[in-house]
């Protein structure tokens, strides 16, 4: 009976962690420190109802950028997509820290067509071909997104955290690879170059299957775009901020969302 009711549990927990929260995308390094002459790292890419978990949905891997320390692109190797993941590799040929980003850029529109709720999304280009020029209460939102997270081979540095001003993005105050439990770290985060300011931060730490509550921690950055992060404890933190605005505007858009998570590595002191 007893082993009866930890399945109970379980599930129990289970289904109340898929109604309380919507899916999360992530990639997920196998390691974010390496040191070696050309290591390899593997990442996966999906989104998940629990963070690092795989129970959703693969990500695409088509608008995958790998930045190298030189400020180079890197191909990923390997790449696979299956039910739930996708996959790939990334040979480690140069010393110093590399981004591995999923960018997504997009339109999302909600219309009447003869009284019936509709919605579209798509590429900006298909808008107006897909959606039929009677269509009433027209309303549509730009949307950019960047699921990212960051790999060191040897000893941290070069160009590829620098700031690309495009969307919502994080810049290292700290370094992403130099994180411990019990110290505090500092992002800033830019929207195509300027400062986020007054925009809410959410930090969710891996392992929220085995927990009962979510446990996140929301953080405000200041008017210079900056946030401070406490990590209670070591492991893989998943990381989250969106931002709404009326800049940089494709029409027939009125409004833009800009989104941003990254996978982020602490180690224990």
């Amino acid at each position: 009976m007893k082993s009866l009711r930890h399945v109970a549990a379980f599930a129990v927990l289970a289904c109340s962690a898929l109604s309380a929260h919507a899916h999360r995308p992530f990639l997920l390094p196998s390691s974010t420190i390496l040191s070696g002459n050309a290591p390899w790292v593997s990442l996966d890419a999906a989104a998940a109802s629990n963070v690092f978990y795989f129970d959703h949905m693969p990500l695409k891997l088509d608008q995958l950028h790998i930045v190298a320390p030189d400020g180079s692109s890197v191909a990923a190797e390997n790449p696979h997509t299956g039910k739930f993941r996708s996959s790939f590799d990334v040979h480690l040929m140069q010393t110093g820290s590399y981004k591995l980003s999923l960018l997504s850029e997009g339109m999302f529109a909600s219309y009447k067509l003869d009284g019936k709720p509709m919605r579209w999304r798509g590429p900006a280009e298909n808008l107006s071909k897909d959606i039929p020029a009677n269509a009433e209460d027209l309303q549509v939102t730009q949307r950019s997104g960047r699921i990212e997270t960051f790999v060191t081979n040897g000893k941290p540095g070069g160009k590829a955290l620098e700031a690309t001003e495009k969307g919502l993005e994080l810049i290292p105050v700290s370094h992403p690879n130099d994180l411990f439990a019990g110290e505090p770290a500092r992002f800033r985060f830019l929207l195509d170059g300027r400062p986020a300011a007054g925009m809410t931060v959410t930090v969710i730490a891996g392992g929220i299957r085995y927990r009962q509550n979510l446990d996140e921690k929301t953080y405000t950055t200041d008017k210079d775009g900056q946030v401070t992060i406490n990590w209670p404890a070591a492991g893989m933190y998943w990381l989250e901020a969106d931002l709404k605005d009326t800049q940089q505007l494709t029409p027939p858009a009125t409004a833009r969302v800009a989104s941003y998570a990254a996978t982020l590595e602490v180690l224990p002191q």
